[in-house]
């Protein structure tokens, strides 16, 4: 199978530029899920360049883990892993919508 890795980066570059269309609309919410977004797909090319075929996870935090990588990252892996979820979908609240949350 051919590795994936720079298929991934490119993704990244794209979802980037997205992020900033969203933070120049100030729609937060979309930013935030796009950061994570960007951590997640960045670390698993790293993970595929490495020579993995897939990761199964969609956590930030478990992902830099299991590829060793620590430090200031696993703080801001476990802000973006919130993003994941909350930021999409109405019931991870008691009330409102995503978009409502952050700002």
């Amino acid at each position: 199978m051919a590795n994936r890795a720079r298929d991934w980066l490119r993704q990244t570059d794209e979802e980037s530029l997205w992020m900033n269309d969203a933070r120049q609309a100030e729609r937060w919410a979309h930013v935030c899920l796009l950061a994570e977004q960007v951590a997640e797909k960045s670390l698993k090319a790293i993970a595929m360049f490495r020579g993995a075929d897939q990761i199964k996870s969609h956590s930030v935090k478990e992902i830099a883990a299991a590829l060793d990588i620590n430090g200031s990252l696993e703080t801001k892996a476990k802000i973006l892993d919130q993003y994941y979820i909350t930021t999409r979908y109405p019931d991870a609240f008691y009330s409102e919508s995503p978009f409502e949350y952050f700002t």
